[in-house]
């Protein structure tokens, strides 16, 4: 193998903090171009729209990591280890015995009859911001709370449990992590989980996530175990993180803002467009698949044994839309990459989708003058973890 070109770490050395790491975009303009990464494994990194398309959704590229820890951090880091259960690491009819059951937890008619719900959980969370009064942190009251009650709900957890939730979190997607830290605070959280199975069995109900996988799959405990985990973990971070920058998006984009404050109604085009833009615009490399056999992509030939990742700046392709690299919350939504694409796409996917468009449309109808207390380069952002966003974001009205 050729030597590689070092690879900017992903969320660190950003000369903006809605931007690429400092350097990304030059190193993949010429396409496929091979990267060291941080656990010292060479990998390319494809970053066209067709190519990111082409290595998601092709079955010559495998998830399965053969234990090979995350690419993007030095620690031990457990989303890339072959845990019963971890659908991340899996391929086809491995992959579909699990994910077939969730899949029908997350359908678009589940998730509409809970659009009510999620609308009250939201309320409430800015009834308690405004009884506060200004200056807020909408990350702790928002941002992160609300999702973690949505999953809970669909689980069929205790919400008293968020700051486990979080905590176990924290140590999954944490870029400096260890192993042994991961396993207590999951070993914890899956004692809160034995007892909420053990009821669901009592009962025999289906109504709820927990209750599905209990009484209607044919899902082991450790396998069920980790997917509850994942799922909470999944299900509140990347929401969370979503709308914090969204939220800055649109700050730092008036002319914007004022379009979404004009038409509340348009919420899930404007949502579609503010993820392709702001997770197109972030850059850095994430997810990684390893080639079973030679494949072209964009050109260049990939061999078997190869890793592979892919980067979502792919979102600002021209190949996509025109004018891709601007954000126009007046454009119709188009087939983006901000949740993936191919059998791994984000299960998730439509949950996140309501609750950013009720989380967007509420907040601004709610609070039209809110606005950024301090200047966004002032802000905290989460370099430590894998998962990038906002630590904190001050606001007034």
């Amino acid at each position: 193998m050729t030597e590689a070109a070092v690879c900017p770490v992903p969320h660190e050395n950003r000369t903006h903090p809605l931007g690429p790491p400092a350097g990304f975009e030059e190193a993949i303009s010429a396409g496929p171009v091979r990267m060291l990464w941080p656990n010292r494994v060479e990998a390319w990194v494809v970053s066209s729209y067709a190519g990111v398309r082409q290595v998601l959704s092709d079955p010559r590229f495998s998830a399965n990591k053969d234990g090979q820890p995350e690419m993007r951090t030095e620690g031990e880091q457990v989303l890339g280890l072959p845990e019963p259960g971890n659908m991340n690491v899996m391929d086809g009819a491995e992959h579909l015995r699990l994910r077939r059951p969730l899949a029908r937890a997350f359908m678009v008619k589940r998730l509409n009859e809970m659009r009510p719900r999620i609308q009250e959980i939201v309320d409430e969370h800015l009834d308690a911001m405004e009884r506060a009064g200004a200056p807020a942190d909408l990350v702790s009251s928002v941002c992160l709370p609300v999702p973690s009650l949505v999953i809970a709900e669909l689980l069929g957890v205790p919400p008293e449990h968020q700051e486990l939730f979080q905590a176990t979190t924290r140590e999954m997607f944490g870029k400096n992590g260890s192993r042994a830290e991961y396993e207590a605070k999951a070993a914890e959280l899956g004692g809160v989980l034995m007892k909420v199975v053990e009821e669901k069995k009592a009962s025999g109900t289906t109504d709820d996530l927990i209750g599905l996988m209990v009484n209607d799959t044919d899902f082991d405990m450790d396998e069920l175990l980790f997917l509850a985990i994942g799922l909470l973990a999944a299900g509140h971070e990347t929401t969370s993180n979503f709308f914090g920058l969204f939220t800055l998006t649109l700050f730092e984009n008036p002319d914007q803002l004022a379009i979404l404050k004009r038409d509340p109604s348009r919420a899930d085009v404007i949502v579609e467009e503010l993820m392709r833009y702001t997770v197109g615009r972030l850059g850095g490399a994430g997810l990684a698949r390893r080639a079973t056999e030679d494949v072209e992509v964009d050109g260049v030939t990939i061999h078997a044994g190869d890793w592979v990742a892919v980067t979502f700046h792919a979102n600002l392709d021209e190949e996509l839309c025109p004018h891709a690299g601007e954000l126009d919350l007046e454009r119709r939504a188009v087939s983006h990459l901000g949740f993936g694409f191919g059998p791994h796409q984000c299960l998730g996917a439509n949950l996140a989708r309501a609750e950013l468009q009720i989380l967007l449309r509420t907040l601004f109808t709610r609070f039209p003058d809110v606005r950024p207390a301090v200047p966004l380069v002032e802000m905290d952002f989460r370099e430590d973890m894998i998962t990038y966003g906002a630590a904190t974001i001050p606001v007034v009205w």
